[in-house]
């Protein structure tokens, strides 16, 4: 994708303009870019609109806008994401924005593009105690667990979560695969969390966890 394409993409999400985004991701398709990339522009474009709320320049009318750009995104994309994102693993994914965090752009969007590709999505919600997703994941033996966070002080609710849910999900067979997600994960996050997987991105999760079902059989 030229940066140009791409750069037009991002700046019609943040401005919340959904024709323009669509019409430009049409236009993108048209013309052979990869239906994974145009969505990582997309996604760029939803991290703005996230800081444009953080700075109060936005309000929660405009988030719901956001996730409506992003659902007719997916819509667009999703024939050409098929074939590019492999495998056909799917399974039951719990998720949730752990305690102490209301951030949901990121979580919500990896909802959309978990069940865009057959998976079965609980969501839990924002600020959610470890206790909360230790009772739902008894219920509901997910193949997969998702934290999502953005804010520093989330990073240890993330690992006391998966250490409570480690500990007391121990004799669960098979073990569910931990992932953790947002915008301010790396890799030390991930080691300091004890996480399985980890990701920035939404459609990288996706991919991430068909493979660790497909592996795991």
């Amino acid at each position: 994708m030229s940066v140009d394409r791409w750069a037009n993409i991002s700046a019609a999400v943040a401005e919340l303009d959904e024709k323009r985004a669509v019409g430009l991701v049409e236009e993108a398709l048209a013309a052979g870019e990869n239906s994974v990339d145009v969505v990582h522009a997309v996604q760029t474009g939803m991290r703005t609109v996230g800081e444009r709320y953080e700075k109060k320049d936005i309000y929660l009318s405009g988030l719901i806008m956001a996730g409506e750009i992003f659902r007719s995104v997916m819509a667009v994309a999703r024939p050409g994401l098929e074939n590019e994102l492999v495998g056909d693993a799917t399974g039951r994914v719990l998720l949730g924005t752990v305690a102490g965090d209301i951030h949901d752009i990121g979580k919500n969007m990896a909802a959309l593009a978990f069940r865009m590709f057959g998976f079965t999505v609980e969501d839990l919600g924002v600020n959610v105690p470890a206790e909360r997703f230790l009772e739902a994941a008894r219920a509901s033996k997910p193949d997969i667990i998702g934290l999502s966070g953005l804010l520093s002080p989330a990073f240890a609710a993330m690992r006391d979560t998966v250490s409570l849910l480690r500990q007391n999900l121990a004799n669960q067979v098979p073990q569910p695969t931990y992932v953790i997600g947002g915008g301010t994960i790396d890799e030390q996050v991930a080691a300091y969390v004890g996480t399985d997987l980890w990701t920035d991105d939404a459609m990288e999760g996706v991919r991430l966890c068909q493979q660790a079902l497909k592996t795991r059989g």
